[in-house]
């Protein structure tokens, strides 16, 4: 049971919103911010349910478009998707009381993505949108909010709210930290997502789901594919260069060579059950390296 369970709801790929919370957990520290473990924990199970409960949601749509074999019969399938849910939703209605609207604004707009993403009469996973997708819930919703709920209230954005108005301001300097530091982990999940759709460019034009590839064709994805792991060395220097990071995480241009080799295997030949494997590496590589190294800085 257990083990038919964490197949279906695909244990294995929680690699790309754990290691994102890693990440930023590893430059909170840096920082020297006091992080709330109450709420950090809170926000960590919601998000981990919920990102389990989308790919049994997506897993549930596409076997039965596709009429393959679930690991459960369809009605256990979606009674384990609607207890998924509830229990997300209850730890994020749980973690916006504790904390404020932006929270439950936030957390609204990721449960909205995250069940259309398969669901609906036009899913975002058949449309060019995936990998911007992807990359933003994961890359930049998950350090966005783990930030806001450690960081002193204000750092980012002010909203106030009364029956006669509603005004809101950002801070545009811990923004655009925000966003730089988000690169990284942005690029390397949407490559993710741009493997497996060049990897399934075929099978998805016969199903009628026009993803990215289809429409820049393979020979722009694949440049598309390397260029984004390139963003994240650059991003790694900007960061040095305007200290948001320590210069220990020049280190990572070490894994340059590694990274390399696997961009080559994509190019070489685009196939699910061998070369999509590069994006997953790359993604571990990428992501482990730079949070061992901001690890390190903050205990040094």
């Amino acid at each position: 049971m257990l083990k038919r369970f964490l197949s279906y709801v695909e244990i294995m790929t929680k690699i790309t919103s754990t290691l994102t919370f890693l990440l930023t957990i590893a430059y909170l520290l840096y920082k020297n911010y006091t992080i709330d473990w109450k709420l950090t924990l809170i926000f960590f199970a919601a998000m981990f349910v919920f990102d389990l409960t989308t790919t049994a949601i997506n897993n549930y749509i596409d076997t039965k478009n596709n009429h393959q074999t679930l690991q459960f019969n369809r009605k256990t399938a979606l009674v384990i998707i609607y207890i998924l849910f509830v229990v997300s939703a209850g730890l994020g209605l749980y973690l916006a009381y504790l904390t404020d609207i932006v929270i439950l604004i936030v957390g609204a707009i990721c449960f909205f993505a995250g069940v259309f993403y398969t669901y609906g009469p036009v899913p975002i996973s058949r449309q060019p949108l995936g990998e911007v997708m992807s990359g933003m819930f994961y890359g930049l919703l998950i350090p966005f909010i783990l930030m806001y709920i450690n960081m002193p209230k204000g750092t980012f954005l002010t909203l106030n709210y009364n029956w006669d108005m509603i005004s809101f301001d950002i801070m545009l300097k811990p923004f655009a930290t925000l966003l730089l530091f988000s690169i990284i982990p942005f690029s390397v999940t949407a490559n993710i997502m741009l493997a497996n759709n060049i990897c399934d460019l075929d099978k998805d034009i016969a199903v009628k789901r026009h993803t990215l590839p289809y429409y820049i064709g393979v020979k722009r994805s694949l440049y598309l594919f390397a260029g984004l792991y390139y963003i994240t060395y650059a991003a790694v220097i900007a960061m040095v260069i305007l200290k948001i990071l320590s210069p220990i995480s020049l280190i990572f241009f070490l894994t340059i060579f590694l990274v390399q080799k696997n961009i080559n295997a994509l190019f070489k030949k685009q196939e699910k059950a061998t070369t999509f494997l590069s994006a997953i590496k790359n993604f571990i590589i990428i992501m482990v390296v730079n949070s061992v190294l901001i690890f390190i800085s903050a205990i040094i």
